[in-house]
């Protein structure tokens, strides 16, 4: 699986909650142990959202199985009577756990023997954790040969005997993974960017050189905070979202694992398209076209040499923007189930320590990492709204598509 090249802080983006509902905490204790092997792993973004969708929807296949109220992932599998529903949510969690991440595993078995302890022995808990495992070992046997192992095949571009910088992009085959539920990487690939000749063009170039340099003054403190705050990425920056809402909305433990896999499952085909995006396209950095001004054929974009970005420029092209896609994504599910407007939500980064961002419009949320990313100097206004536009799509398709309530 893909790692990352330069991880950020494990601690990651925190979302304060009130305790989570008794019946929930099976799913969501496993999410924590989700969440932090995943950068334990230091995974890149992409491959720890399909980690994450891989371990939900085991744990929702086994749930469904036992209570059938929505239609399963790709088959309702046999469960005993009686078997134990948290024994079946922590079995397949530790299951799929111990195998996508065999140097944790101690970790993962100390947290299954507590979790067991807490449950009444007797053949109930048996044939919970049996259906468990089943479970996670058809989701593991469902993504063995998708192609997130597949080998880097990036070809750098070049001239005869002219170097260029030796590091390979990031995620440049994650394309050709095999989507969660989407029919293609591409299915919804939005349009070309804009003519660098054009308007809006020159105006995305000069906001983001204005607004997003190093030395720019032009941010105000809170503008400054914004963009020190979603520095981070990965599930830390989606995942404390969906743990709120299934926390304030007191759901069940099918319920819960549901809206996990939902999530999952989401940001899982989003890294997908996002890829398939950005290696379609290759579109230029803002360090690129801003150091280059003099060469894309508008007059309304001028070279300035020395700029940089308030951030570390990602490793992979620009367009569309991924922050901007995975938040609309995860945003998007819980849009679709429970509206926009939501229960107040407080977010903390390791990024920026000391600063809170907090909530009430799940639009908000997604429209402040649209503009977190230009005051950071590394994406364009309009790459975020496309990117926002993307993950909201996919959203849609897989609330449309998968886990339906049954008849």
């Amino acid at each position: 699986m893909s790692r990352l090249r330069n991880p950020l802080l494990f601690s990651g983006l925190l979302c304060a909650l009130v305790p989570a509902p008794a019946r929930a905490d099976m799913v969501t204790d496993w999410n924590d142990k989700a969440v932090a092997a995943v950068y334990a792993a230091r995974m890149s973004p992409d491959a720890q959202a399909r980690g994450l969708a891989i371990m939900h929807i085991a744990v929702f296949e086994a749930l469904n199985s036992i209570e059938p109220r929505y239609t399963p992932y790709r088959a309702r599998l046999p469960a005993e009577p009686g078997a134990l529903p948290d024994a079946a949510a922590a079995a397949a969690a530790h299951h799929t756990l111990i195998r996508l991440f065999p140097d944790q595993a101690r970790e993962f078995n100390a947290t299954l023997q507590a979790a067991l302890a807490r449950l009444p022995d007797g053949p109930a808990k048996a044939s919970g954790i049996r259906l468990g495992e089943r479970a996670a070992a058809a989701m593991l046997t469902e993504r063995e040969q998708d192609g997130a192992d597949g080998p880097i095949t990036y070809r750098p571009f070049t001239l005869p005997g002219k170097y260029v910088p030796t590091p390979f992009p990031a995620s440049s085959t994650w394309a050709s993974v095999r989507p969660f539920a989407l029919k293609s990487g591409d299915q919804f690939r939005p349009p070309a960017p804009y003519t660098l000749s054009s308007a809006q063009w020159a105006a995305d170039y000069n906001e983001v050189k204005r607004m997003g340099g190093k030395a720019s003054t032009a941010r105000s403190p809170d503008q400054n905070d914004i963009a020190r705050f979603w520095q981070l990425t990965g599930v830390a920056t989606y995942n404390p979202v969906t743990r709120h809402l299934a926390t304030v909305k007191g759901l069940d433990l099918l319920d819960c694992a549901r809206l996990f896999a939902l999530s999952s499952i989401v940001t899982a085909d989003t890294a997908i398209a996002i890829f398939d995006a950005k290696y379609a396209y290759s579109f230029w950095r803002p360090v690129t076209a801003i150091r280059n001004g003099d060469i894309d054929g508008n007059d309304a974009t001028a070279l300035d040499g020395g700029w940089e970005p308030l951030m570390a420029t990602p490793m992979h092209p620009e367009y569309p923007c991924a922050h901007c896609t995975f938040q609309a994504a995860a945003a998007g599910v819980l849009q679709g189930l429970y509206g926009d407007a939501v229960p107040k939500f407080t977010l903390t980064s390791a990024a920026a320590p000391g600063v809170n961002r907090s909530f009430e419009r799940l639009s908000d949320y997604v429209n402040e990492v649209v503009n977190a990313r230009v005051y950071e100097g590394v994406h364009y206004r309009t790459s975020g709204e496309v990117g926002a536009a993307l993950g909201r799509s996919i959203a849609d398709e897989v609330l449309k598509t998968q886990m339906r309530p049954a008849r």
